[in-house]
């Protein structure tokens, strides 16, 4: 499965993420990214991509485990999980030129733009990977 999660660059950047090696992905309270974020498996490939000024995605991380209960979470019901880098696009795909594109029409990035995480379909992975190296 392809996943594509939000983060600030301000806040943790994928040159942060690469840095480190790995992190704890955490902090999503929206109910449909959490749902989405329960159900990351070891091994699926995420898109990383930063918000804010430069809106664009900008690297491949990939999921050291399933998603697992937040153990800051009293209630139980987040998720948090596991990412590590992978590596940096050739060059980022900023959301214009995704938007630009009608191929990406039904991409969430596009139809629900405020969602932190959110699943990438294979033909939409291959699309945006193809768009870095150009």
């Amino acid at each position: 499965m392809h996943w594509l999660f939000k983060e600030e660059p301000e806040h943790y950047s994928f040159d942060a993420l690469a840095g480190d090696g790995r992190t704890v992905w955490s902090g999503v309270k929206n109910p449909l990214a959490q749902r989405h974020l329960h159900a990351v498996r070891n091994g699926d490939r995420i898109f990383y991509y930063h918000t804010g000024a430069q809106r664009a995605i900008v690297g491949i991380a990939k999921a050291l485990g399933a998603a697992y209960a937040d153990p800051k979470d009293k209630t139980g019901r987040s998720a948090v999980v596991d990412i590590a880098a992978v590596r940096k696009l050739p060059r980022p795909v900023t959301l214009a030129e995704i938007k630009a594109d009608p191929f990406f029409k039904d991409f969430p990035l596009v139809r629900i733009p405020r969602l932190s995480v959110m699943p990438v379909t294979n033909e939409t992975w291959e699309r945006v990977v193809a768009m870095s190296a150009t």
